[in-house]
């Protein structure tokens, strides 16, 4: 910037009650079309891009019947689908979260055409669970706009969002962002530096490592597992995170346990054998009709309506 260049201000996401609000997601899956839909609940405009037609063809319907189980409403004129990147009108655009397939190749393309395309000075986010933002933006310009923004599966649903700046994320970004997704209805929290699994999946996977051992040993059945987690510690954490929980209780507890039990957990380098197992054998959950469980097109009816139904309850506790 040379000196008579005036500085631009620092990127403050837009108030749509006040001005339009644009953003872009690329992606039109389950988590794309999450974060489209918390978009859209904020009275946002929101551009998909996705090269499905199927994927475009079924959004909006999807977005409106998830949104109505919440109690929402789906403007659809807010909603509008591309094929490709460049097809949307990005001249408004205040914000992009690509959303595309966990593939390092898939997500640097996007990027490297995004980076060409978007206004100056936008954030442009990926909601990638594993891949830091650093190495999918590496080697191209722009790179103090670029930043991890990961949501939970369903977006629309899970408060928690991570944000994981990288290396030359702009400090001032990282605020704007907080601020930003506060004002949607979310609970940010900021990982300080990228690291593999960010915060959130770091802690299940050490939770799951250690109850597929349990399976794997047989001191356990996946259903008393899914109860022992459910109806115990997990039902606790709906009121307070496992931190503020131990103050009630008092660490010194705690810590006369840990010295029993943390030399005994799962502490194997690899995922258990028996997972190992289900997946050579194709036994995915749900989408195949076999994992633990047996599934068929009724249960996986009844199975995500439970599901939406505990979840829109857990928000409302959530909300103490």
């Amino acid at each position: 910037m040379s000196a008579t260049e005036p500085q631009r201000a620092p990127w403050a996401a837009p108030d749509p009650a006040k001005e339009p609000a644009h953003a872009l997601v690329i992606g039109a899956g389950a988590m794309g079309a999450g974060i489209a839909m918390v978009f859209a609940a904020a009275h946002w405009r929101v551009s998909v891009i996705d090269p499905s037609d199927r994927a475009r063809g079924n959004l909006v319907r999807t977005m409106a019947e998830s949104m109505a189980r919440l109690g929402q409403t789906l403007n659809s004129d807010l909603v509008s689908t591309h094929d490709r990147i460049e097809a949307a009108d990005w001249s408004s655009v205040a914000i992009a979260i690509e959303s595309a397939v966990e593939d390092l190749d898939v997500k640097r393309r996007c990027f490297a055409e995004m980076q060409r395309v978007a206004p100056a000075g936008i954030p442009l986010a990926s909601n990638s669970t594993g891949y830091p933002i650093g190495a999918i933006a590496e080697g191209l310009e722009g790179r103090d706009r670029m930043v991890g923004i990961h949501f939970l599966m369903p977006a629309q649903f899970v408060p928690l969002v991570e944000i994981i700046p990288g290396a030359e994320t702009a400090a001032a970004l990282v605020p704007a962002l907080q601020a930003l997704l506060r004002a949607l209805g979310k609970r940010p929290v900021l990982v300080r530096k990228p690291i593999i699994g960010f915060l959130a999946n770091r802690m299940q996977s050490a939770l799951m490592r250690e109850a597929l051992s349990l399976i794997d040993r047989g001191l356990a059945t996946p259903e008393d597992v899914d109860t022992a987690v459910r109806f115990g510690f997990g039902f606790r954490y709906a009121a307070a995170g496992p931190i503020v929980q131990k103050e009630h209780s008092g660490w010194e507890i705690s810590y006369s346990l840990y010295q029993k039990v943390f030399p005994d957990l799962c502490n194997d380098a690899a995922p258990s054998a028996q997972l190992e197992r289900m997946i050579a054998d194709g036994h995915f959950g749900m989408k195949s009709g076999r994992g633990f469980f047996a599934w068929d097109e009724d249960s996986i009816a009844a199975e995500k309506q439970r599901y939406e139904t505990a979840l829109q309850d857990a928000l409302t506790i959530l909300k103490r």
